[in-house]
């Protein structure tokens, strides 16, 4: 009978020093939360990526042969873990392939199918599950009301822009987009003009 995540972990604390005790808790943790989840992935990457933030090592350390008592904690999960039978299940899903009467057609299949598998293992590695990705185009999308300038903020962004103004103040812009006085004193830094132009394209 295999023992217990909760009881390795006490076993494994025992006669440690304060470090490695402290990130043994931080991993059991973190395969907690995973367990927790419903989500069957304890790989060494992931439990890392997740565990960054709490002290868990990264990947290689607990590879390393100083992280045998790590990997020990994290594999006591994988193999506690209710989801039985992994290996079965992706038998039982590629059991379509059997029935491909072409040879040449069922293994290019299965080569497809391994190679399909492979690469979901590697993104479940480099993405942690429940990890939320956001991404926005501010160009094409656009913004809510409260986040676009107002008419009257435009027009004086646009008015800091303009002949007028620099003429006014005797101002030149620059190749670095900034304004000079002068005495080529800057009066607005570089990248002040580009800055602009930017806010009233997206904003």
């Amino acid at each position: 009978m295999s023992i217990s995540p909760e009881d390795l972990l006490t076993e494994l604390q025992k006669g440690c020093s304060a470090k490695i005790s402290e990130t043994l808790e931080a991993i059991y943790m973190v395969c907690m939360e995973q367990r927790k989840r419903g989500v069957d992935d304890y790989s060494i990457s992931t439990i890392s990526k997740l565990g960054t933030q709490r002290g868990v090592p990264k990947a290689q350390s607990i590879r390393n042969k100083s992280g045998e008592k790590y990997r020990a904690l994290i594999a006591s999960f994988a193999e506690s873990s209710p989801v039985k039978d992994l290996g079965k299940q992706k038998h039982q899903e590629l059991d379509w392939i059997d029935e491909i009467n072409n040879p040449k057609h069922r293994l290019l299949a299965k080569i497809q199918a391994s190679e399909l598998i492979a690469t979901r293992k590697k993104l479940q590695e480099i993405i942690p599950p429940n990890l939320k990705i956001d991404i926005y185009d501010y160009k094409s999308t656009g913004l809510g009301s409260e986040h676009k300038l107002s008419t009257q903020e435009r027009r004086a962004l646009e008015y800091l822009l303009s002949n007028s103004f620099q003429s006014k103040w005797k101002l030149t812009s620059t190749d670095y987009g900034e304004l000079i006085d002068e005495n080529k004193q800057a009066v607005f830094k570089a990248a002040t003009l580009d800055a602009i132009k930017k806010a009233l394209e997206f904003l």
